[in-house]
């Protein structure tokens, strides 16, 4: 297969050919991406994503309830549940499948004639289809289990440690226990991902014309923050699935919830028990969420790109 293409613009509004260049897929790049997203989710990304689960599992509760609720679980290890081995999983390895993905989605998107904007949401939207079906199905079930599963000893017996109640899902349920809820991460990394690459391209274009930079010049490092601050916040409006993805998965007793539950009918009970502020129960830590991996990969990725070619002798080429 020719890893060119080439995208003819309108002929009859002067548009000039432009050849388009299928860039390969290197390791040094996959190196990057992992490297950054464990960085990220071992600081704070994990404990925003505790706080995050927490909220959407118990929506009682506000902010300092989550809080109070966590310490309570295990003090400040308590914010850093599901990080081994499930974060360190997912976070090593979604990264990879989202970079060759999108990347692939978005070249073919452009080759047949996509703009930016087109071409960005389509290679998000793919990418993050592939994500959680690839990997992210199980961590966040398991991630979700560990936030959520009751943890005082009772009797004397001793509390089962993270893989022994992974191996006990798989025996009574099989690959759907450990994927329970994976549709609804299927429809939020793509929802996520699809507003995100494309919000994020419509705030470069903005920065650009306020700044009079064209579409070759580089942006500074907190104008690229900026955007991705941007594309990130905003593609929060898919709360409610995120919630309905944690109502999923949760392990906490509650003997309303529906028997066998899908997306439609999780969605339903929440709304009807919670309302509509339940559906957006922490969406305020999903903000800082994305916000702070924005920081890690923009701000940081300069620094992790030298690290990576020194030690692979390879050039970097994916963009962060």
């Amino acid at each position: 297969m020719s890893t060119s293409a080439t995208a003819t613009g309108n002929p009859g509004i002067g548009l000039s050919t432009q050849k388009l260049e299928k860039k390969p897929v290197k390791f040094s790049n996959l190196l990057l991406g992992a490297g950054l997203n464990m960085f990220e989710v071992t600081t704070l990304g994990q404990p925003l994503e505790v706080m995050k689960t927490t909220m959407a599992a118990n929506r009682q509760d506000g902010m300092a309830g989550a809080v109070s609720r966590i310490w309570q679980r295990g003090g400040v290890l308590g914010f850093y549940q599901g990080l081994i081995p499930w974060a360190w999983i997912e976070a090593s390895t979604k990264g990879a499948v989202l970079l060759f993905v999108a990347s692939e989605a978005e070249y073919y998107a452009r080759s047949f004639g996509a703009g930016n904007f087109t071409a960005g949401i389509s290679g998000g939207m793919a990418g993050g289809l592939a994500q959680a079906y690839a990997t992210m199905g199980f961590c966040t079930c398991m991630k979700t289990v560990e936030m959520t599963r009751h943890k005082a000893a009772t009797s004397g017996e001793k509390v089962p440690g993270s893989m022994q109640v992974f191996m006990d899902i798989w025996r009574k349920e099989g690959l759907a226990g450990i994927n329970r809820g994976v549709n609804a991460v299927a429809v939020r990394q793509v929802t996520n991902w699809g507003s995100r690459f494309g919000l994020s391209r419509v705030a470069e274009n903005g920065i650009r014309n306020m700044t009079g930079k064209n579409e070759g010049q580089k942006l500074s490092v907190w104008e690229k923050i900026t955007a991705s601050a941007v594309g990130g916040g905003l593609s929060a409006w898919n709360q409610p699935i995120e919630v309905v993805r944690v109502e999923m998965q949760s392990k906490k007793e509650d003997p309303n919830r529906p028997k066998k539950m899908t997306v439609g009918n999780t969605f339903a009970y929440i709304y009807k028990t919670s309302g509509i502020r339940g559906l957006y129960r922490g969406v305020a830590p999903r903000i800082g969420l994305g916000v702070w991996q924005t920081v890690c990969m923009v701000a940081l990725g300069d620094v992790a790109k030298e690290w990576v070619e020194k030690i692979t002798g390879d050039k970097v080429t994916a963009k962060h």
